[in-house]
């Protein structure tokens, strides 16, 4: 395999939605530009059955590597994801059993075709399981694994110091979270890990290994959170269900786009669109000069649509949000479809207004979902038939 090494390609990748590349990013460059194919890998826990707009900046960049000629691998930790990771926790997060795991990755791989070619057969994507090899270490190997590592090492976590200081408990089963993490690197022999920077700490635990196990350096290549820039909140939680997520039809795509507050529309931008550094950046000259951030956040809607949907189904959302939003109409053509029960919750969540009951539950709450029109304030009402269901502005649909 030809391993490209066209130096603005490189550079674009080493520093679009890049936050930190350890040891160093002139390292990375510099072995990237000799010609040698490298190993990479992004890892992702299924705790959920949905991917969203955070995780595909990260597979976007992995994909420009592949087209580099690198050999790249997509990780869905079947096994890790029944611990989880305590990552931005001040609880444990409820641990999940292997059909529940197995579960929520049936889509996984559709949901990213649009953004990555896992069809390619001349440098094809691999695509592995961490069960398969996790599953298999004895008590022995976890202690020699675990040898690596101090307890005050793994108590640096934030999270962890937090719930020290609030008296919560930190159970021994979270401490191995890293580890299983860090141990995938060595398993997989791997150069240059991609995550976000909420993952920094288990991807450095994967480097340490890979010295140790493998006598080989590990690049931890960290890229951007998408987050308010005012708030510092993050804008997609796979594990609260919040944010853009890439099974959602164009319409409610389109409409979470436009829901976002108009200081995320540079980043969504920059992290989330093939749209080039120069045209962006004239983008935000135009905000910063008085244009609408409406019409700047429609534009950003169509791209987003347009690369999961194709440009037929964006012009559409496009259409349906202007008829629902600035006419304030009901859509003609709202799904329509039988519930297996007629309770709210399960409507929102079979209709998949809602990726969740809990999801759902929040919505109502916060006034979010009206029936015919009156917003719901009782989380086990009955709909009657026929009714029309809303969810936020744009989500419609009917009962029969």
């Amino acid at each position: 395999m030809n391993i490209i090494t066209d130096e603005k390609k490189i550079d674009e990748i080493l520093s679009r939605s890049v936050l930190e590349i350890l040891p160093s990013s002139s390292k990375l460059k510099e072995l990237l530009m000799s010609g040698k194919q490298l190993r990479l890998y992004i890892g992702a826990d299924a705790t959920g059955p949905a991917l969203h707009l955070g995780h595909a900046t990260n597979f976007m960049i992995l994909e420009k590597f592949r087209q580099l000629g690198h050999k790249v691998i997509i990780l869905i930790g079947d096994f890790t994801a029944r611990i989880g990771d305590p990552t931005d926790k001040t609880a444990t997060r409820v641990q999940l059993d292997r059909e529940q795991v197995m579960e929520n990755t049936k889509t996984w791989l559709e949901q990213l075709k649009p953004i990555v070619d896992l069809n390619n057969k001349e440098n094809p994507i691999e695509v592995v399981y961490n069960h398969d090899w996790l599953a298999k270490m004895s008590f022995e190997d976890v202690i020699n694994l675990s040898s690596n590592f101090t307890v005050q090492q793994m108590l640096e976590r934030d999270m962890f110091e937090k719930r020290l200081k609030e008296n919560k408990p930190i159970y021994v089963h979270e401490f191995f979270y890293p580890l299983m993490q860090g141990y995938d690197s060595v398993h997989l022999n791997i150069d240059v890990e991609i995550c976000g920077n909420d993952q920094k700490f288990n991807a450095l635990t994967g480097r340490t290994l890979s010295q140790r196990y493998n006598q080989k350096d590990k690049f931890v290549f960290i890229t951007t959170l998408l987050e308010n820039p005012i708030t510092k909140e993050k804008m997609m939680s796979k594990s609260l269900g919040t944010g853009v997520f890439l099974n959602t039809t164009a319409n409610d795509m389109f409409g979470k786009i436009m829901a976002q507050p108009d200081e995320n529309i540079p980043q969504i931008f920059m992290d989330c669109t093939y749209l080039t550094i120069e045209e962006i950046e004239k983008i935000k000259k135009d905000l910063r000069s008085g244009t609408n951030p409406r019409n700047t956040k429609i534009l950003l809607a169509k791209e987003i649509v347009k690369m999961y949907h194709g440009e037929s189904e964006a012009d559409k959302a496009e259409q349906y949000f202007i008829n629902t939003f600035t006419k304030k109409e009901i859509p003609d053509d709202i799904q329509e479809f039988s519930p297996t029960d007629f309770s709210i919750i399960n409507i929102l969540v079979e209709s998949k207004l809602s990726e969740s009951k809990s999801e759902a539950r929040r919505t109502i709450e916060q006034g979010g979902v009206k029936v015919n029109g009156e917003v719901v304030k009782d989380l086990d009402m009955i709909v009657d038939k026929d009714s029309v269901i809303q969810k936020g502005k744009m989500g419609f649909v009917r009962v029969r």
